[in-house]
């Protein structure tokens, strides 16, 4: 039941108490808006509880009028320039914060503030706040303020006339709709993360301020809780009302890696571990203690968080930072606990999972909005996580179209959406580690890891890192790993990580805010040679260049020394930097892109899901055909190409992989069996 409060203070003295209070704390504050033609003024509530504590309490238990007689007392300064001037609060006590969730109706009609992430926005329209009517018998002109959502005519005049009134004038504002949800990390697992939607109007929506509420900023909002009656169909009032949150003050809160404060003894405690000889090691052995094993991965994971960095050029090309990281790997082999870890610890960071998860979902959707009528953008993961992580479990088990969505996230960090009438360039400066079972459930150890990738190519070669974990048995591993896993489950706190959660948290976050190191000559020269050796110690037989690696990967390497140098603290990346990235990409193309018949790397077992060699075999059965062709027409018997294959010295089982990669991309046909022709 809803209880009107009988204001302790009266509207006059309201005015000229707020007067006062403007006059001995913000009047020059107030002269410099109007100079700049701004249309508002921010007040701190503290400095207003300090000048008045009854006014301040006013102000939160009844906010509409106590608002409206404050607007009033700074129109009544002589100053040009103050009609329709508004006035904004933030710092309100911790006491006003409430829950999105948590709003009831008890809340209605009071100023308090709730936090969260914008999910969508809808276009800016005017709203009409009040008009103006005349009765054209008597010539009585009333004002009519336009609450509701209807619009409201007068009934009758005071003459008695009732019907047709003369609209004189309307006064129309600027409003927009967002709907705001409550922040993932602050809910319970399991609970659904619940939404309001919220009105800006006035300055609330000025472009400045547009920038500052886009879809997945997160912001605190300062507003009253007000209730929107709902129409049945039949167009009647229902008993059911909405709630919505009238917007007094919109403030961005983003808590990206340069957003996380850090103390000054947290800061003491940050520059001891990186001055520390073992600091590194500490730092990778944080990053997943109860995870065994996995060293090589776990120092990707921590060069991923820290990440390398953006550069923009003159010319407008960007070179991303952030570093995607794939892994691979036999079920049960501790993916997805990897991933989980990772999110706790990134800021921003967010988990979502193969089937569960749509292309839309993963960039942006365009939906209709009920709230302002119309089309309005809704952010997906990549979008809400913009500097943070995006964690993708079962990336295998996502459909092919949702998978295409993320290329453009992945490379250029943004996302394009051309729908309905609603063109825009989202931007999504998110580093991804992603996790895919093998082809066949489980890796053949005895095969080629890269053909048991069940992936497009185009989408691997965005990756960085590619990481296969194999589960092999192995007596020693299995017994000290089985000895960690059980020894977890029988004293859950054995292993407390060496730098905690918080710490490592605050670590990262102070070495992406303050670390930018710069390439020394040495390390430039580290990762130059090693690119060039393995360029050159490509040739691979029949002429044909195996492609070790190329110039993505001269990148990656670039990103990870500059990681490395973070990770230390050091504004230099040094020889010794180079050297580490180069090990681990070197770990990762052996196990990757080793090719067993030539001996060496092949970047392209990857990249193009054909192997150097195997290209060669493709090409020398492309020339054998050719040169029957002209020997023996048309058709050709499959017996000829073996036997002339055999010549050449290619075995039969090359051939035969030869001759239906070829019929599969449409280069030969089989006009009747055991033949074939060229198309």
């Amino acid at each position: 039941m809803e209880t009107t409060t009988i204001p302790k203070i009266s509207a006059t003295e309201q005015v000229r108490k707020f007067q006062e209070f403007v006059e001995s704390n913000y009047y020059d504050e107030l002269l410099e808006k109007v100079r700049k033609g701004d249309k508002f003024l921010l007040v701190d509530f503290a400095n207003l509880s300090k000048f008045d504590l009854d006014l301040a309490s006013e102000l939160l238990d009844a906010p509409e009028d106590t608002v409206k007689a404050i607007e009033k007392s700074i129109e009544q300064f002589d100053i040009d320039g103050l009609g329709h001037f508004k006035v904004r609060f933030h710092n309100l006590p911790q006491s006003q914060f409430v829950k999105i969730g948590d709003i009831r109706s008890h809340h209605i009609g009071r100023l308090l503030f709730v936090r969260g992430v914008i999910r969508r926005k809808s276009d800016v329209r005017p709203q009409v706040t009040s008009a103006r009517f005349e009765c054209p018998v008597c010539g009585n002109i009333m004002n009519i303020l336009q609450v509701e959502g209807t619009f409201k005519e007068p009934s009758k005049c005071g003459c008695g006339r009732k019907g047709k009134f003369l609209m004189l004038d309307k006064e129309l504002v600027d409003a927009q709709g967002i709907v705001l949800e409550e922040a993932s990390e602050n809910l319970e697992g399991g609970e659904q993360p619940k939404r309001m939607d919220v009105l800006l109007t006035n300055d609330l929506v000025s472009p400045l301020s547009e920038k500052r509420s886009s879809p997945g900023s997160k912001v605190e909002i300062t507003g009253i809780i007000k209730e929107v009656p709902t129409i049945s169909k039949s167009g009647a009032k229902s008993t059911r009302f909405e709630l919505m949150i009238d917007a007094n003050y919109v403030k961005p809160t983003q808590d990206s890696f340069h957003e996380v404060e850090v103390s000054e003894e947290e800061e003491k405690e940050i520059l001891a571990i990186a001055n520390d000889p073992k600091g590194y090691e500490k730092l990778v052995n944080s990053i997943a203690p109860s995870i065994y094993g996995y060293e090589k991965i776990k120092e990707a994971l921590l060069l991923q968080l820290m990440g390398g960095l953006r550069k923009v050029r003159s010319d407008s090309v960007v070179s991303r930072g952030d570093m995607h990281i794939l892994l691979v790997g036999d079920p049960g082999a501790g993916k997805s606990a990897l991933l989980k870890r990772i999110t706790t610890i990134a800021p921003k960071g967010r988990y979502v999972s193969g089937k569960g998860v749509s292309g839309a979902g993963l960039t942006a959707a365009v939906v209709r909005d009920d709230f302002l009528r119309g089309w309005a953008l809704e952010a997906g993961a990549m979008v809400l996580s913009s500097d943070g992580m995006v964690c993708v479990d079962e990336l295998d088990k996502m459909s092919n179209e949702d998978r295409a969505a993320m290329h453009e996230a992945l490379e250029n960090q943004t996302v394009s959406i051309s729908k309905a009438n609603i063109q825009a360039t989202l931007i999504a400066r998110t580093t991804v580690l992603a996790a895919a079972n093998p082809k066949f459930g489980r890796f053949d150890p005895y095969g080629m890891i890269a053909d048991q990738i069940d992936l497009p190519p185009t989408l691997i070669n965005m990756f960085d890192l590619i990481f296969p974990i194999k589960d092999l048995p192995e007596e020693i591993r299995d017994e000290k790993m089985a000895k960690h896993i059980l020894t977890l489950h029988q004293r859950p706190d054995t292993e407390e990580p060496e730098i905690s959660t918080n710490l490592l948290r605050k670590y990262v976050a102070y070495a992406r805010q303050k670390i930018n190191p710069k390439l020394t000559d040495g390390a430039l020269e580290e990762i130059k040679e090693f690119y060039l050796k393995m360029r050159k110690g490509s040739g691979g037989e029949g002429g044909i260049k195996a492609v070790p690696i190329s110039a993505r990967q001269l990148e990656a390497l670039v990103r990870l020394s500059e990681a490395s140098a973070r990770s230390r603290l050091d504004e230099r990346v040094t020889r010794k930097d180079a050297k580490k990235a180069v090990e681990l990409l070197e770990y990762c193309l052996m196990q990757v892109g080793f090719d067993k018949e030539t001996g060496k790397i092949d970047i392209d077992r990857i990249a193009t899901g054909i192997g150097a060699s195997q290209r060669s075999h493709i090409l020398v059965v492309k020339d054998i055909i050719t040169e029957l062709e002209s020997r023996l027409g048309k058709i050709i018997p499959v017996e000829e190409v073996f036997a002339e294959a055999k010549n050449r010295g290619l075995d039969e089982g090359k051939v035969d992989e030869a001759l239906e990669r070829l019929k599969r991309s449409g280069d030969i046909y089989e006009p009747k069996r055991n033949s074939i022709g060229r198309l």
